[in-house]
């Protein structure tokens, strides 16, 4: 799959001329991968219980650690971004 197109900035992608915010590029990879694993099972969760808040919060709890919402990344501190995608996000079913 090619990568998005990108703003100049790089703090967007532009997907079907939507802009986007964009993954925290300093995420290293083995953990920006585990974490778009939490965040599509998250995904898969909310389509099955049709949306319930508690599957809904699994999905702002990846994306934010993804950095791709909460506070911009690009606004943080090198360890508040580490801290960011180092916190914890269980997947569906963990306690």
């Amino acid at each position: 799959m090619p990568e998005p197109e990108h703003t100049p900035d790089g703090h967007h992608v532009v997907i079907n001329g939507r802009k986007w915010r964009a993954t925290d590029p300093l995420i290293p990879d083995d953990r920006r991968s585990e974490l778009q694993s939490i965040l599509m099972a998250w995904r898969r969760e909310v389509k099955r219980t049709k949306g319930a808040p508690e599957s809904r919060a699994g999905v702002q709890a990846a994306k934010v650690a993804l950095g791709e919402r909460g506070t911009p990344w690009w606004e943080q501190s090198d360890d508040e971004r580490r801290a960011r995608w180092e916190t914890p996000v269980p997947r569906p079913g963990d306690e």
